[in-house]
């Protein structure tokens, strides 16, 4: 008969077991590629000593193929809860050390016993991504553990924030799961996203790239959109998850923390000397940013791809905000496809978890073009115009110079639901910039007269000093207050302080339909 002391030893010996995932030499492996082992991962994210693990002695139930004589404790990942800067959250991390951190039926089991948790609870949801895809061994009940996910990642939307840390391979079906999570990170050189390989690029189209090109960190970050922040090796990336959290409230019923702040006469000098007097030369609005928001506080998402809008979280007075800001720096600042797109996206997330908006607007319209219009501009246009009249967050809006067309409606105006729209004295607001309406409207005069260059130049005047300023706008109550550059910080702190109890009782509906 076992004693007491042989069952704890029994005990002890099967944690022992599942701590080492699929071995020492798998673990080597691993390190070898610069990458932490699955349960490192998660004891660097967690406070010390926080995290309790949940599952651990879990294994599959296969048979098939031999694979009754493989049989790891944790089946390749490990789940649980702990805290994270002192918030609960939940995590799951992939261990690639066990079948390649392929999703068996009770590998997906566990994943969803976690999600479950923390849609009761209401805290956010991690997820270490490291696998090799779905276990062969086990057909469709590993399909089926996906569809198991992928219906949670939707039931979970909105509800709790989902980050997906992409820190390994990711590919087929198993892409989806961080595609309808809200943030996805990715390691430079050590992770990839793909629904279809390489070998299988090349059997189809015949064209040869590697997993890199394909799908790596710097393809998702730059071109496709995919992969909202990259970062250079596994600890990067998991300060990266820390500091997005710490903008978050746990659920969407909640606001997010304000920090201690002391208030001063918080006036702004530097913001006057911003905006170069010349209205078509360029300058970059980080540094308007940087001048309105708390000190270090702006933390960019989607950096590298659709440079002409700028996103991410920020503090004002020690309240988190997300910043939507138009960037002159590329293409003018325009509008187009992917900036759509981008801000929109932005937009819904912060919607969704009743973080107040700023709208920073130095837009001269869409960008024209067949490319653009054959790539839908239209309709990715709207997704912005939807996002942003839908949000019943505060929002708030400067305008800092131009803001032009229907462009102006788009960006957070006072007629799609804005609560307060400032603008700063150089700024125009107009259906398109004076020597294009110059000469459309005057265009009769402009050829009948002996000198036309003169004459477009005496028109574009007179446009410009009827239009291209503040205050008509102002006059008719779709800007509340033109304001001194200097005094935006303060003005704004004082937005936000007042638009805290904001509350809208929406129509009854089961959902919108956006223009998707």
């Amino acid at each position: 008969m076992s004693t007491k002391k042989d069952k704890i030893d029994k005990l002890n010996d099967l944690k022992a077991k599942a701590k080492l995932g699929g071995g020492q030499k798998r673990i080597e492996k691993q390190h070898a590629k610069k990458k932490l082992t699955a349960r490192e991962r998660v004891m660097y994210l967690m406070d010390e000593g926080s995290f309790e693990e949940i599952g651990m002695l879990v294994t599959h139930r296969t048979t098939d193929f031999g694979m009754d004589k493989e049989v790891y404790y944790g089946d390749g990942v490990i789940t649980g809860f702990g805290t994270v800067n002192g918030k609960l959250i939940y995590v799951y991390a992939q261990d690639f050390t066990v079948f390649g951190g392929a999703l068996s039926e009770t590998h997906a089991e566990k994943i969803c016993k976690i999600m479950d948790l923390a849609i009761k609870v209401g805290a956010p949801i991690v997820g270490l991504n490291d696998s090799g895809g779905a276990r062969i061994q086990e057909g469709v009940r590993s399909l089926g553990g996906y569809a198991d996910i992928f219906y949670r990642n939707v039931q979970t939307s909105g509800v709790v924030p989902q980050i997906s840390a992409i820190m390994g391979p990711c590919a087929g079906g198993a892409v989806y799961s961080p595609a309808m999570t809200d943030f996805t990170l990715m390691v430079e050189n050590t992770s990839y996203m793909f629904v279809t390989g390489p070998n299988v690029v090349k059997t189809v189209t015949n064209e040869e790239v590697t997993s890199e090109a394909l799908g790596g960190a710097h393809t998702h970050a730059s071109k496709s959109g995919v992969a909202h922040k990259t970062s250079a090796n596994d600890v990067e990336c998991l300060e990266d998850v820390k500091k997005l959290l710490s903008y978050f409230p746990q659920n969407n019923t909640e606001t997010t923390n304000k920090l201690e702040f002391t208030l001063n006469d918080e006036i702004r000098d530097v913001l006057s000397d911003l905006v170069p007097n010349n209205p078509n030369k360029p300058y970059d609005m980080h540094h308007v940013i940087a001048g309105i928001i708390d000190e270090d506080s702006f933390y960019e998402i989607h950096k590298d791809y659709a440079e002409n809008i700028i996103v991410g979280f920020a503090r004002i007075a020690g309240r988190s905000i997300g910043v939507i800001a138009n960037q002159p720096m590329f293409l003018a600042g325009v509008l187009d496809v992917n900036s759509s797109k981008k801000a929109a996206r932005f937009t819904r997330f912060c919607d969704c978890f009743n973080i107040p908006l700023l709208v920073l607007v130095d837009v001269p319209g869409f960008l024209p073009g067949t490319d653009q219009e054959w790539s839908g501009i239209i309709v990715h246009g709207a997704k912005l115009l939807y996002a942003l009249s839908e949000a019943t967050v505060p929002k708030v809006t400067v305008i800092i110079r131009k803001a032009y067309g229907g462009a102006y409606d788009v960006m957070n105006s006072k007629h799609i639901g804005a609560d307060l729209n400032f603008a700063w004295p150089g700024a125009e607001i107009a259906v398109m910039g004076a020597k294009g309406a110059s000469e459309i409207i005057f265009r009769k005069e402009i050829a009948a007269s002996d000198n036309a260059a003169k004459k477009l130049a005496e028109k574009e005047a007179e446009y410009a000093e009827k239009f291209a300023n503040p205050y008509e706008a102002a006059q008719r109550g779709f800007i509340d207050e033109v304001i001194l550059p200097k005094n935006t910080r303060r003005k704004l702190i004082k937005a936000f302080s007042m638009l805290e109890g904001k509350k809208i009782d929406t129509p009854k509906r089961k959902h919108g339909n956006i223009p998707l």
